[in-house]
């Protein structure tokens, strides 16, 4: 039995089972994220053992079984989002396009200041809603230049890096900017009008993350999620869930969002995370 395989096999096992736990730890949470690169190192390194383990010796099998076995288990979580699985949401047909909404979804990072890109973004792709995350006072005066063509807007400048922002041709109605969990994290929740017989209840979120100099722990962002997700899950009516869940869409978290929401991911089939 090769000793530094099978110290880099117990390595990747701990990996694998420390996000098992139901532990709410920021640093056991994020082992969320890096399924597919842990995917990919566990099977370069189940190739590795089995090229140099001994076949005499029951024992060594252990160390390939092992790899295996967690290559099997991250494989599980991450097929869905792949092009392995099909589409949960279908393409649009161009029949369809009176009905289609389009909606930008932008992280801006509070401390960039190259506004003109996301602009030209916006005037390229026409989106009918854009929504920015991390968006402060600057960026507020940035996007304003857009209000000739998107009129109706919801606006939450914050220097946290919880700001947000919503710019819309569309009109919003009932619009509202709550705090579900912390006091310095909004949410947006309005009515996009597509038309007279078509209305989109919209949800606009952007829970903070479990990390250093965050929340030690995942509980705020996870009760976020739930929190909307029971409240979409009651309304009957055509509604969508958007921003920066500050998750994976492999997560215990997002999978149980989508459980109770009982929303459609367009991620998956599509190889979008």
């Amino acid at each position: 039995m090769n000793p530094y395989t099978a110290c880099a096999t117990a390595a990747i096992v701990v990996l694998t089972v420390l996000p098992i736990s139901r532990s709410k730890q920021w640093w056991i949470r994020a082992l969320d994220f890096p399924r597919l690169q842990l995917f990919v190192m566990t099977a370069v390194l189940l190739v590795v053992d089995l090229l140099m383990f001994d076949k005499a010796l029951w024992t060594s099998w252990l160390v390939p079984a092992a790899a295996a076995g967690c290559l099997a288990y991250h494989g599980w979580w991450i097929i869905p989002y792949t092009v392995l699985a099909p589409f949960e949401v279908k393409q649009a047909a161009p029949e369809d396009r009176g009905d289609i909404l389009r909606i930008l979804v932008s992280n801006v990072l509070m401390s960039n200041r190259d506004s003109a890109t996301l602009i030209r973004l916006v005037r390229a792709h026409q989106p009918h809603v854009l929504v920015t995350l991390e968006s402060d006072a600057w960026w507020q005066e940035q996007l304003d230049t857009l209000e000739g063509d998107y009129p109706f807007a919801i606006k939450c400048p914050l220097d946290n890096r919880y700001g947000m922002h919503v710019y819309s041709r569309l009109p919003l109605e009932a619009s509202a900017t709550e705090y579900l969990i912390q006091d310095d994290v909004p949410s947006m929740h309005t009515r996009i009008r597509l038309n007279n017989a078509t209305q989109v209840h919209a949800h606009f979120v952007h829970p903070a993350p479990p990390a250093p100099g965050e929340n030690e722990e995942s509980s705020e962002r996870d009760v976020e999620l739930v929190t909307i997700a029971h409240r979409v899950a009651h309304d009957h009516r055509l509604r969508h869930v958007t921003g920066d869940l500050n998750d994976v869409a492999w997560s215990r978290t997002t999978r149980r969002f989508r459980r109770l929401s009982r929303l459609l991911d367009p991620r998956v089939g599509r190889s979008r995370p």
